[in-house]
């Protein structure tokens, strides 16, 4: 009676449940008709998608199970065995390579994507998929960036992006379109269908996940992982307004034909004149080439290959699959991905989960074993590199991780010689007592200044490099530009302003900080070439010279600008009409189109009579242009120039002339009234995306991390970043002294500095043939440009000759600037009162020459002496005023946001 499989259990078992063989029959039946089956999981899935709900009490919900924990304590064990605590170690063996400005960075890009094989992972905080990654764009429409992955997905490529989804009130990187035009890309029964899987993070869907929306925080991490072999990094985003060369101008018109345009649509923007603010209608959010300069752009990223590649690769699967979880889990678009060498009990590390019922298939990355993967030669990976990040619950699933800030925080605090920082905002603390603001790093820089001081290292240097305006305000007194001044007034409090400053902390233990630290931004200058040819055709055509620059956008990249119908039958509702919208079943490869859209038609016909207007009626506008203005494109059709002044001898730029061996400004032809001349003068702060920091020539930080509280507490904006040091040695000289400095730090500092002194030449969009444009798997090396006698002049960063040069220059820069253009902010502007006297009047356009009846001469000679693009930082600037009154922008519950 009482052994285990005695009849009397029987018999318990069937009065408990008097219906236990009509069950069993019922759930036979389930599980063998799919139908039903089919029916029971979808039931499952409703149940958990209710269940979401319960988070909302619950903020521990992905860390309270026992599985979890398990997963917790495993990535806290490999922390705590890491420097800075990284979850990710330092790997030896490793090539590297950097690109300055976007020129090299997105023509190697370019390279890399087309050479793909297996996969690709794109991780961004905003993605363009019209942005061309060579230029000039009308003669590179291969190179637009979603034709590239168009092609490598036909030709079998698995191809993986994640994007940030935006707050739309906040920002409009439009990643919706960004979805919409890349789903677009492979209809269905083209080679590449399926091949191409966008995602979008974090949720907005008060039903899906109300637990787990995030609007005050972005994913802002920008790296590629191509097939485990190749990774890039750093500051700059697949997106418009990045394009930029070392030549930084502002001026984009061309008399000798609209075609030849380097910035093409939104790509050409101001954003202290008119942010992306609504693009929906792109019209109305669109700059004038013929009134204004663009907003220059400068930038860092990074390529590596070797160990560290696998790290970057996990972190994107680990994202992968924790946005699988939290948003796609029932969404069978989108796979799981497992990863080698994470398999196993393992597995759970990066994120792959085994639900009941899993909705996609489980696919093992890389396709190939890891043994498999092309190797670097012997000796060619000198480099050691360490991966570490920004991340927390919210946006990787992880406990909090803020090995990046753990990094600055160290390496700056054991500083030698010099600590260079390049980066978008300077926010910091140096204790307690500076709430909002709670990163370390400013607590850093006191303890190294101090330190070195007081060993007597008089001249050790911490030498910052940000943005004059760290956002994108346009007039600063505005209640508008509030969020902006609260970033600047967080950066005053950090550097200079009250007794927790850097400054003030330095000060009270007897150092004078004025000796030890320096603060600069960048600026440059150009000439729009709005010749009387120009203004001409614009009488004669009826149409102005920015109806041309938008038919010219129309023509090469009109999906941009009026959206697209993708594989789903999704629609970029908020860019146009669906009419408009080119549907994916109809798409064909862009470069080989034979057939326009009505509004490419519309374009290529605005262009012809603007240039048929040249011929003082001699061609009806409504035949064509006139002999000579169009010229086959070799595909069947014909290229339309949008020419105003083919023999035009006026550059469409002047902005060389910053740079090294470019002869006299003086020199320069202008064929008009010299008096219009003076109204075409420009400038505008050359604005600083690099997220960079060089030590002592020996270490290198580079990646996606501001230098604010957002980026570096982990809590708050997703980042990822790589510490670098080359064993490779280069014999230097240091503070007059013999010094072995790591190749790879000093190289690159000693290119930038010539950069921003204007020791370098200018460079041309075209990038063929040069090293610095190719990616590590084709040209492995930089070319430092050694053979230049700036290569020696620059070589010790702590000359006196070198840093006379610098400072002077920018002293000379600054007040040149002041003088013609009154740009803000200034130091002169003490407070509101003054700003309102400062500034032109409002018959003066953003940036022009302040006083538009000064003699041209006059103008001509005093920016023949700008060299380089350094300026002083105004640390005056509103200091008697208050920058940031408490309201409704600004309060307890929003100072975070902006810090």
């Amino acid at each position: 009676m009482s052994d285990e499989g005695g009849s009397g259990h029987k018999l318990v078992d069937k009065i408990k449940s008097p219906f236990h063989n009509l069950k069993q029959s019922l759930e036979d039946s389930l599980d063998n008709s799919h139908h039903l089956r089919d029916a029971k999981i979808h039931l499952s899935h409703q149940k958990h998608k209710i269940g979401k709900f319960a988070n909302l009490f619950n903020s521990e919900h992905r860390h309270d199970e026992e599985h979890e924990k398990r997963c917790d304590e495993k990535r806290k064990k490999t922390c705590e065995s890491h420097r800075f605590e990284s979850y990710f170690p330092e790997r030896e063996g490793n090539l590297a390579k950097w690109y300055v400005d976007g020129r090299n960075y997105f023509w190697a890009v370019s390279e890399a994507l087309e050479r793909a094989q297996e996969t690709i992972y794109i991780a961004d905080w905003w993605l363009s998929p019209e942005l061309f990654l060579r230029r000039p764009p009308y003669f590179n429409q291969e190179w637009r960036l979603d034709q590239v992955l168009k092609r490598r997905a036909e030709a079998g490529v698995k191809i993986y992006v994640i994007v940030y989804r935006e707050v739309a009130a906040a920002l409009t990187c439009n990643s919706e379109h960004t979805k919409h035009a890349l789903q677009a890309l492979c209809p269905e029964g083209s080679p590449g269908y399926g091949n191409i899987r966008i995602m979008r993070h974090p949720d907005h869907n008060v039903l899906e996940n109300a637990a787990d929306m995030t609007f005050y925080w972005a994913h802002h991490e920008k790296f590629i992982v191509i097939d485990y072999r190749l990774a890039f990094f750093g500051g700059l985003d697949l997106c418009f307004g990045r394009w930029d060369s070392h030549t930084h101008q502002l001026s984009d018109i061309h008399p000798e034909g609209v075609v030849h345009e380097i910035w093409p649509g939104q790509d050409f923007n101001n954003n202290r004149i008119m942010d992306f603010q609504d693009v929906k209608d792109w019209k109305q959010n669109e700059l004038s080439k013929a009134d204004n300069g663009r907003m220059p752009w400068h930038d860092v990223s990074m390529a590596i290959i070797g160990p560290a590649v696998y790290d970057i690769a996990e972190h994107f699967v680990l994202r992968w699959n924790f946005i699988k979880r939290d948003k796609y889990k029932r969404d069978e678009r989108f796979d799981w991905l497992m990863l080698r060498g994470r398999e196993g009990d393992d597995e759970d590390l990066v994120g792959v989960q085994r639900p009941s019922h899993p909705v996609g298939e489980y696919v093992l990355h890389p396709l190939h074993p890891l043994e498999e993967i092309v190797q670097l030669e012997p000796g060619q990976g000198t480099v050691k590199a360490q991966v570490v990040r920004s991340a927390a619950d919210w946006s990787n699933g992880t406990l909090t991780d803020h090995s990046i800030q753990n990094a600055y925080s160290d390496i700056i605090r054991n500083a030698e010689h010099y600590v260079y920082i390049e980066n978008q905002f300077f926010i910091t603390a140096t204790g307690e007592n500076q709430s909002p603001i709670h990163n370390t790093i400013g607590a850093a820089i006191v303890e190294a200044v101090v330190r070195n001081a007081g060993r007597g290292k008089e001249n050790f240097r911490v030498i910052i490099v940000i943005p004059a305006v760290p956002g994108f305000a346009g007039d600063l007194r505005t209640d508008a530009a509030m969020g902006t001044r609260a970033i600047m007034d967080y950066q005053y409090k950090s550097i200079c302003r009250g007794p927790d400053s850097i400054f003030e902390k330095i000060r009270a233990q007897g150092v004078d900080p004025t000796k030890h630290i320096f603060v600069f931004n960048l600026r440059s200058y150009d000439r729009l070439a709005k010749t009387n040819a120009v203004k001409k055709m614009e009488a004669d055509s009826g149409f102005s010279y920015q109806e041309l620059q938008r038919a010219e956008a129309e023509e090469i990249m009109g999906e941009g600008i009026h959206g697209n119908i993708d594989v789903d039958g999704g629609r970029d509702k908020h860019m146009g009409g669906a009419g408009q919208q080119k549907k994916a079943e109809e798409q064909s490869d862009f470069a080989h189109d034979s057939q326009k859209l009505d509004y490419q038609e519309h374009a290529a016909d605005v262009k012809r009579r603007f240039e048929a207007s040249r011929n003082d009626g001699a061609t009806d506008a409504n035949s064509g242009a006139g002999a000579g203005d169009e010229q086959s494109d070799g595909k069947g059709g014909v290229i339309t120039k949008g020419t105003a002044d083919p023999d035009c001898k006026v550059a469409p730029s002047v902005a060389h002339h910053a740079m090294a061996g470019q002869g006299s400004l003086m020199d320069e032809l202008w064929e008009d009234d010299p008096q219009e001349e003076v109204q075409n003068w420009v400038q505008e702060e050359l604005y600083i995306h690099a997220k960079l920091l060089i030590v002592d020539d020996k270490h290198v930080v580079c990646g996606s991390s501001n230098l604010n509280d957002r980026s570096q507490l982990g809590t708050h904006d997703s980042e990822l970043s790589v510490v670098l040091q080359d064993t490779r040695t280069l014999s230097s000289t240091m503070d007059g002294e013999p010094y072995e400095a790591a190749h790879y730090a000093a190289t690159l500092r000693r290119y930038l500095w010539r950069e921003h002194l204007g020791l370098l030449p200018p460079q041309h969009p075209d990038a063929e043939g040069d090293v610095n444009a190719q990616p590590p798997s084709i040209e492995p090396a930089n070319n430092v440009l050694d053979q230049e006698d700036s290569w020696h002049f620059v070589e010790d960063p702590l000359n006196e000759d070198l840093w006379k040069m610098w400072t002077e220059q920018a002293t000379v820069n600054t007040e040149t600037f002041r003088h013609l253009f009154h740009p803000d902010p200034d130091d002169h502007v003490l407070t509101f009162a003054d700003y309102d006297r400062f500034l032109p009047k409002e018959s003066v356009e953003r940036g022009h020459v302040f006083d538009q009846f000064i003699p041209p001469h006059d103008v001509r000679s005093k920016l023949d002496k700008v060299r380089g693009h350094l300026v002083w930082m105004p640390l005056e600037f509103l200091k008697d005023s208050s920058m940031a009154e408490t309201g409704l922008q600004v309060n307890q519950w929003t100072e975070s946001v902006y810090a």
